[in-house]
């Protein structure tokens, strides 16, 4: 599958993904590819995040794969039993974070615990060795339980902008390998 057969929904974390954001970027340049707006980027809530992703896959007029980062990821597996049989061919998953760490902010935290069932269609998960939000152990765990592979990005903090991933070239191969690895 190439990037222009399907449409890539993009679904950011907590605070949406800036300008600088390799998400962002993704969006801007991949012409199939649009972001999953909320309400409120700052507010988290459990039920409409996963409700607007499920919009935005039936809406879509393609198949949908998905490209989550950081709570979009959490958000993704809520939506999960709300999303139309089949619509999703694959989930580009990037630093996930692990919800059930006792200090996580409480605006975060209500999307917990992270679902376990493995996901019905193919996925990547990309892992960082030095995730504050999350251990590649606990990330490892994560892509066993929903049958995802899983990509060591070694020092790669949250794999955002702030962490030095704006461009991100070795995610959009990673993506492009998700892709073609797609019917």
């Amino acid at each position: 599958m190439r990037s222009t057969d399907a449409a890539l929904l993009i679904v950011p974390g907590w605070q949406g993904s800036g300008p600088d954001h390799w998400q962002s970027r993704w969006e801007r340049s991949l012409s199939s590819a649009r972001r999953v707006e909320q309400a409120d980027w700052d507010r988290p809530d459990r039920e409409d995040w996963p409700r607007r992703l499920a919009a935005a896959v039936a809406a879509a007029d393609k198949p949908v794969v998905v490209v989550a980062h950081s709570l979009g990821v959490p958000t993704l597996l809520h939506a999960v039993p709300l999303l139309p049989e089949g619509k999703v061919r694959g989930a580009f998953l990037v630093a996930p974070p692990d919800l059930d760490v006792p200090e996580l902010d409480p605006m975060v935290a209500k999307f917990g615990p992270v679902p376990t069932a493995p996901l019905p269609f193919p996925s990547v998960l990309v892992a960082s060795r030095t995730d504050p939000y999350c251990s590649y152990a606990r990330a490892e765990g994560f892509a066993l339980d929903w049958g995802s592979a899983i990509v060591d990005a070694g020092d790669a903090g949250h794999i955002n902008a702030e962490a030095g991933y704006g461009p991100w070239p070795e995610g959009s191969m990673r993506l492009l390998g998700l892709l073609q690895s797609l019917k």
